[in-house]
């Protein structure tokens, strides 16, 4: 695991054939992407934090290079089985995640399952208690109706559509990011690259489940992690106001940094920011 540039390689969790890349040495660092992202979300941060730590990159079912069979379950809950599946066949015993969006959903629910395992949680512009962002809700309605999937298909094949309040108008506050294909190619063509693949983004979409969700209000105190919670200030989709409110569910273990002029995507928006908080975070000994 020396080099950032190593291959991927799909390992089976499951019996699904999971998308992993590993690279670093050192303490373990588990990323644990969100919706419709993947690993590569992660790309402008990984380098650094791989100096000093092991980092292991999944894609989860159904996103990115991952596969999902048809009755595989891809609720929240089934999403942290697999990935705390992977840690068992690592033989990882204790270990840093970090997370971001419906990611950090799967991230707290390992937390609160194996506390013995996770000493390090950062959290990255994820779903708050009680509070539903929009579209959301309406995509999980409508996701698994064929005609809404033939629609929702072509429409992300026009920037208009991917840069409205229907798809991706959100990831960034610098709108320019939009201009450069880099940046969100990667997470739509793998969505419309074939039918099979957009079905599968609606299951995982739908697997959000907002009884887990709302039940953190009372469960984030269940955290023994030290957590770190990284914002994007600009972000309507999960507004900083609800985050800060959140702040007070945890134990006094956790605490928040807003990240000026970025929006759902700070790590990717303003990356040397992000770091300069992580990298401190990761080193801090426990106490």
């Amino acid at each position: 695991m020396n080099s950032i540039n190593d291959t991927s390689k799909l390992i089976k969790i499951n019996n699904i054939a999971i998308n992993l890349k590993k690279f670093g040495i050192g303490s373990p660092v588990i990323f644990i992407h969100g919706f419709p992202t993947n690993s590569y979300t992660w790309r402008k941060i990984t380098k650094e934090i791989a100096k000093n730590n092991a980092c292991y990159l999944l894609d989860l079912p159904g996103l990115g290079n991952s596969e999902m069979t048809k009755n595989a379950k891809v609720d929240s809950k089934s999403q942290a089985n697999y990935v705390l599946e992977f840690i068992k066949k690592e033989n990882i015993k204790k270990c840093a995640i970090i997370s971001h969006n419906s990611g950090a959903t799967v991230a707290r629910i390992i937390a609160i399952q194996k506390p013995e395992l996770v000493n390090k949680l950062i959290l990255i512009n994820t779903e708050i208690p009680y509070h539903r962002p929009p579209w959301i809700p309406f995509y999980q309605k409508i996701g698994l109706i064929p005609l809404a999937q033939i629609i929702i298909r072509k429409a992300l094949q026009y920037s208009w559509f991917v840069k409205s309040s229907m798809a991706f108008k959100e990831a960034y506050s610098d709108k320019s990011m939009f201009k450069n294909s880099e940046n969100l190619d990667v997470y739509i063509k793998p969505i419309i690259s074939s039918k099979e693949k957009t079905i599968n983004a609606f299951k995982y979409l739908k697997g959000i489940d907002w009884k887990v969700i709302d039940s953190f209000k009372e469960n984030h105190k269940r955290i023994k992690a030290k957590t770190l919670l990284i914002w994007g200030e600009d972000d309507k989709t999960f507004p900083i106001k609800k985050a800060r409110e959140m702040v007070n569910q945890f134990n006094k273990n956790c605490k928040i940094i807003p990240i000026k002029n970025a929006s759902l995507l700070p790590h990717e928006e303003k990356s040397e920011k992000v770091l300069s908080y992580i990298i401190p975070f990761l080193k801090e000994k426990i106490k």
